[in-house]
């Protein structure tokens, strides 16, 4: 109740000191796709220049019909407004080039092998996470195990195989997180992005070292006095922006708070649960000269989780061979996750060729992860009426933690653009880095089966004295303090050229890193292109291919007991990327089909173990193995005006460790099909007259089941059930654009929406690990299924100033 009326009150404050008109905010681009700075865009009286991403923000002035964008040694773009489309992108030519004509689009991707995340939909859209991550779940290329984490697999990779970079400086993740309900939010805040990029696989020089993906981010600019507010059951968040009249600064800040009880609530478990998440991030830009400026992004985590489990009830199994678990707790778990981050980036644009920047950075999380659960359970089989006939097992645990990391991460990195001649680039940066890791382990699990300690040994037949030692089926106890440096740097060129009426685009690049823990130098070489034949269909071929190189991480160096490997190597992933863009009209409206083929050849992988969204590696380079697909994802207006899209996907993962034969590897994909769909509902009920839905539906073949640490996973290579689940948000909107209100409240508003969430519609109870339950005396152990979260309702109000 206090939250709300907190909420309520910064609601009614804002709306009566800020203020805003309706404003048009685009992305200025040169014909090799480069964000351009610099250039002049005028509206009616209105006039900006964008900034260094190449984005600007404009004030709208309803008296004029035509908006033209201009800067030096380039011809100038004059398009008529578009009152329903405010968020445009042009592509400005040189004059020195003969290139065909380029007109406005809504939406255009940066890079041609990326694509562009819409964060519109991501903030509409129904989403647990609140992440713009939860939108890249409805792509082909993109699984996940659960709905309550931001993490994600990319064709096959797993969860620390994806590049995150929020403008320009890469992001880490908490290290110690072991299920999704303890993550909180992404680190991304929706309402503060500009620009968002993401390419799974076959990417550029410039972009760091990981095996599946990147996830480009760039924060936005404000022009002027500019809000979003947003409050619901799960919690809410405000962002407010600021952007002076001479556009020398601005300024952004969002804060969130997050918490997941009441859909924690629909889980399996009885459980007291109190997960408070919340961070505050700020941007901040001044333009000192027009070719110098300084800028800053700073961000404050803290996830704190508390759980007191109590009772739990799991029927799972066959209709002729149906089980019950039924187990009892005491004790609770206490974690606490603190991180801070802040970047503080020099830019200089020397006129039309050069642009160089150079970004002081340092990242520092504290991490605690304590808990001390002891269990006891029984397992029976049931009739088809729920009344036990028969019991296999009963037996208890106990599950210790005492862990602690503390990890400090500081360095520099260096970027430069230099455009030697007309549709040529050449980039080059290089980035150094020190890492302070601090860890302590201590952990270990006590199992029992019908009073006897697993494991046995030596095994001992029933009726007979055990007298030897008590036996944890593991534990783990390391004391770990690490100091590294680590350096990388990369070279490309990139070019656009035009040959009889057909263009080429192509970008060629070599990576080096060095580690000077294990002495590792790397030499990646990457190269990507594409071709747009002359013709009237618009298509686009695409290929890729590189050799992409995962220096290891902390995590991946520290094997199952907790000790470190200091002979440890770099994973290698070989990619061959294949794909075709074509865009057509159906139905008078536009649509675009987007295909891809790719094949990836994986050396000197680590095994891991999954469970949950943790991922223990074993430390060992001895495994190899490939990943190979296909997907297709058809954009398009199925309603006028309204893009949605259809995704379908097929891939296979598989690893050889120790040359014993091909098995799936934990993050196996298999098959996908998922869909986002947005609607208007034309019938108007009393005041709603601007109701929108929007569909997220995915179905996925079901993961490998995991195994057990400390197990063979040649042993378990059984699936997990399919995950099926379709959420659904309908909202009406109040205030909009074309909609204004007279109202006290509502009178300064760009927009004012009411939104009703849906999660798991069908409630569809989704299997996201197994507790495994082995019987003393047959040896077989049960894979328990741990269950995901149930249907959830959830009410949320958006409101822009």
């Amino acid at each position: 109740m206090q939250l709300k009326k907190i909420t309520y009150f910064a609601f009614l404050l804002c709306i009566q000191f800020l203020f805003a008109q309706q404003t048009i905010k685009g992305i200025v681009l040169d014909e090799n796709y480069v964000p351009l700075p610099n250039a002049t865009i005028k509206l009616g009286s209105q006039q900006t220049t964008s900034d260094y991403n190449g984005q600007f923000v404009i004030s709208h002035d309803s008296n004029a019909k035509e908006i033209s964008i201009s800067a030096e040694n380039y011809n100038e773009v004059t398009q008529t407004i578009d009152s329903k489309n405010l968020s445009v992108t042009v592509m400005l030519v040189s004059n020195e080039a003969s290139l065909t004509e380029v007109t406005f689009q809504s939406r255009r991707k940066t890079d041609l092998l990326s694509f562009e995340v819409n964060t519109e939909k991501a903030l509409a859209g129904p989403s647990l996470t609140g992440g713009i991550e939860d939108l890249l779940k409805s792509y082909g290329a993109v699984s996940s195990n659960t709905e309550l984490s931001s993490q994600y697999m990319v064709r096959g990779g797993n969860f620390d195989e994806n590049l995150v970079y929020i403008n320009g400086v890469e992001i880490y993740r908490p290290f110690l997180i072991r299920n999704g309900q303890q993550e909180g939010m992404s680190i991304v805040n929706p309402s503060m992005t500009s620009l968002v990029n993401f390419s799974p696989g076959g990417f550029e020089s410039k972009y760091g070292d990981k095996l599946s993906s990147v996830l480009d981010i760039y924060y936005k600019k404000p022009k002027s006095w500019e809000g979003y507010l947003e409050a619901s059951l799960l919690g809410g968040g405000l962002t407010l922006g600021y952007g002076d009249r001479n556009q020398k600064f601005s300024a952004l800040v969002g804060a969130r708070y997050r918490n997941l009880n009441f859909i924690l609530n629909t889980l399996d478990e009885n459980t007291d649960f109190n997960p408070k998440f919340g961070d505050v991030q700020t941007y901040l830009d001044y333009k000192i000269s027009p070719r110098f400026s300084i800028s800053f992004l700073g961000n404050v985590s803290q996830n704190d989780f508390e759980m007191q489990p109590k009772s739990r009830e799991t029927k799972f199994g066959t209709l002729s061979n149906q089980l019950t678990l039924n187990v009892l707790y005491r004790g609770h778990e206490n974690d606490r996750y603190l991180a801070k981050n802040g970047n503080l980036t020099f830019r200089y644009f020397a006129g039309k060729k050069w642009n160089i920047s150079l970004t002081a950075f340092a990242f520092h999380t504290q991490e605690e992860e304590y808990f001390d659960i002891a269990s006891s359970y029984l397992l029976q089989q049931v009739d088809a009426s729920g009344v036990p006939v028969a019991s296999f097992d009963g037996g208890g645990q106990i599950n210790h933690a005492r862990n602690d990391l503390d990890m400090l991460v500081t360095g520099a990195q260096m970027q430069t653009t230099y455009k030697f001649k007309t549709n040529h680039t050449i980039e080059f940066g290089f980035k150094t880095q020190k890492e302070d890791i601090r860890d302590f382990q201590n952990e270990w699990q006590l199992l029992d089966s019908i009073g006897y300690s697993i494991p046995r040994d030596p095994y001992v037949a029933g009726g007979n004295l055990d007298d030897s030692d008590l036996i944890l089926n593991y534990h783990i106890k390391s004391r770990n303090n690490l100091i590294s440096q680590r350096s990388s740097g990369f070279i490309q060129y990139s070019a656009k050229l035009e040959r009889n009426k057909h263009k080429f685009y192509i970008n060629a690049g070599v990576r080096g890193t060095y580690w000077d823990f294990n002495n590792e130098t790397n030499i990646s070489p990457r190269v990507q292109f594409a071709w747009k034949p002359s013709g009237k269909r618009d298509l686009l071929f695409r290929v890729a291919s590189g050799l992409y190189y995962q220096p290891p991480f902390y995590k991946e160096i520290r094997d199952l007991d907790g000790n470190l490997n200091y002979n440890i190597k770099s994973q290698r992933s070989l990619h061959f990327v294949v794909g075709n863009d074509y865009e057509f009209e159906l139905w008078k409206r536009p649509f675009k089909l987007i295909s891809d083929v790719y094949y990836k050849k994986l050396d000197d992988i680590i095994p891991y173990y999954v469970d949950n969204v943790r991922i223990r590696y074993t430390a060992e380079n001895n495994s190899e193995g490939r990943v190979y697909g296909i997907e297709s994802r058809l954009h398009g207006e199925f309603v006028p005006g309204i893009e949605s899209w259809f995704s379908l996907a097929y891939a296979k993962a598989e690893q050889n460790i120790d040359n014993r034969g091909n098995i799936s590897m934990p993050t196996d994909p298999r098959f996908k099909a998922s869909l986002f769909f947005q609607d208007k509902m034309p019938v108007a009920i009393l005041f709603l007259k601007n109701l929108k839905a929007s569909v997220n539906a995915v179905y996925a073949s079901g993961l490998p089941n995991g195994a057990p640490m400390f197990t063979d996973p040649y042993d378990y290579q059984s699936k997990l059930q399919s995950y099926k689940r379709v959420d659904i948000g309908i909202s009406n909107t109040f205030v909009d654009s074309q909609t204004k209100s007279s109202a006290f409240l509502f009178r300064n508003l760009k927009e004012f929406t009411l939104d009703l969430q849906i999660f798991n519609v069908f409630d569809i109870r989704n299997t996201i690990s197994n507790q495994w339950i082995t019987d003393i005396n047959s040896g077989v152990s049960i894979a328990v299924p741990n269950r995901l979260t149930g249907r959830f309702f959830n009410l949320r109000l958006i409101a822009k100033f």
